[in-house]
């Protein structure tokens, strides 16, 4: 039975869905409460079937869920979102702010290095690359150029990473905080090449490649391995490519 004193958890959406992040499914809603994502709302078709998703992938946060998602008609939770997930949950969570994030990624000395994302242009690419940033324990990500990196698109990429590392857009001229390193055809191969726990990592645009801003900030120029006659790697494939040689070995100072 419904409590009929607990607040309508629709009309709470309503409330705070433009000030809010959407998690869209239960892998993004999982991986928000487990780094620590303020959720005032959590709805959900049928909630038994979120709780057995969390008894079978997420026993960790079962109890928080427990507690926390609502069960609601069908259509409405279709009125809420833009696209039904599969796993018929959604939430709102709210965005860490632009000074947290700031602090994490210009805090010296730093452990793991910032990726950079300039002026990319594919959301789902850049979802992509918060969840490779997130599983590689990367400091963060760092957008420049229009695309919001906390587009819902982007967040439903990234599952829910965006609360597992630091996720902002800035200039290139807010860039801070250790050597930039910035990938491109004419650079160094990187195999050759240590990268610090402090380093920038800037990756151009699909289309594009590296701004000329970036270029000229950038302290060292690198390219990745690959084939003659092949043009490029896909900008998340980039990505992960440059952090697993930084998480190899290769790029920790001996």
């Amino acid at each position: 039975m419904t409590d009929p004193a607990a607040p309508d958890p629709v009309r709470t959406w309503h409330r705070l869905a433009d000030a809010c992040v959407l998690l869209d499914g239960f892998h993004a809603l999982k991986h928000a409460v487990r780094f620590g994502a303020e959720v005032p709302v959590a709805v959900a078709v049928d909630r038994l079937a979120v709780l057995a998703l969390a008894d079978e992938l997420a026993p960790d946060v079962r109890s928080t869920l427990a507690a926390l998602v609502a069960e609601v008609p069908e259509a409405a939770y279709r009125g809420l979102v833009p696209r039904p997930h599969p796993t018929g949950v959604a939430a709102l969570a709210v965005r860490p702010s632009r000074e947290a994030n700031l602090a994490r990624l210009t805090h010296t000395p730093r452990t793991a290095p910032v990726v950079v994302l300039d002026n990319p242009r594919n959301l789902g690419n850049a979802g992509a690359v918060i969840r490779l940033a997130a599983g590689f324990g990367a400091t963060g990500v760092v957008t420049t150029g229009t695309l919001d990196p906390w587009h819902p698109t982007v967040v439903r990429g990234g599952a829910g990473l965006h609360f597992a590392t630091a996720v902002e857009r800035l200039t290139v001229g807010e860039l801070s905080g250790g050597p930039v390193f910035a990938l491109d055809p004419e650079g160094e191969d990187v195999r050759g090449v240590k990268l610090p726990d402090d380093a920038v990592l800037a990756f151009g645009s699909e289309r594009s490649g590296l701004s000329q801003e970036l270029r000229a900030r950038a302290d060292h120029l690198l390219a990745l391995p690959m084939r003659p006659q092949v043009s490029s790697y896909n900008l998340a494939t980039s990505v992960a490519m440059t952090l697993y040689h930084w998480s190899a070995g290769a790029g920790r100072p001996a």
